[in-house]
């Protein structure tokens, strides 16, 4: 992959803590999103930020809205690093890919059975029944190691070889990508701004 090629990291910085959150309304919970474009040769050469409801549904326009608002057609790639932030409030992949019209792959980092367990456990009657919905339309996730490191990655808008190369161009060490590490990075320092003037 050529040094300048960019890909968008997508992250957030959620803490559910009631000590900061106290007895605020739930619709008032917000979790900060964090996009960071970087090219290939690690250089990081923008940022934007968005927020979107814990335990909302509003996920998926949010991150539609921050990519419209970075207004970046030089971005190759959408890197998400969670299909179900801020308390599952998952993540549409075939919507995202078909309102920005570029790849879109998802890549966590932890062995899972799965989030019907925990959705169950959080929510009854048509609240879990959207989210169940949503979350078995999800792509399939599919285990890539790099080097000593294992990720787990789903994908639309690129075969399953073609997305193996690609998180593995953006990822310099620790088995996280560049662009999702630094929107990681982004998204707890602007949480944690936010969270010194509550």
């Amino acid at each position: 992959m050529k040094s300048g090629a960019r890909a968008l990291g997508i992250a957030e910085s959620y803490r559910d803590d009631r000590d900061d959150y106290g007895d605020r309304d739930d619709d008032r919970r917000r979790s900060t999103l964090a996009g960071a474009v970087v090219r290939a040769d690690r250089v990081c050469d923008g940022l934007a930020y968005d927020s979107c409801r814990v335990g909302g549904t509003d996920g998926t326009a949010t991150v539609i809205d921050l990519i419209d608002g970075l207004d970046r057609p030089d971005v190759r790639y959408v890197l998400l690093g969670a299909v179900a932030p801020a308390w599952y409030n998952f993540l549409e992949l075939s919507r995202i890919h078909e309102a920005v019209d570029r790849p879109v792959l998802a890549v966590t980092f932890e062995a899972s059975d799965g989030l019907e367990t925990g959705l169950r456990d959080a929510f009854s009657g048509a609240e879990l029944e959207e989210r169940l919905a949503t979350y078995r339309a999800l792509p399939e996730r599919r285990e890539l190691s790099i080097d000593d490191d294992t990720v787990y990655v789903r994908a639309v808008g690129l075969e399953p070889a073609e997305a193996d190369d690609v998180v593995r161009s953006f990822t310099l060490e620790g088995g996280r990508p560049e662009p999702i590490r630094v929107a990681r990075m982004a998204a707890r320092a602007a949480d944690s701004y936010a969270r010194s003037f509550e």
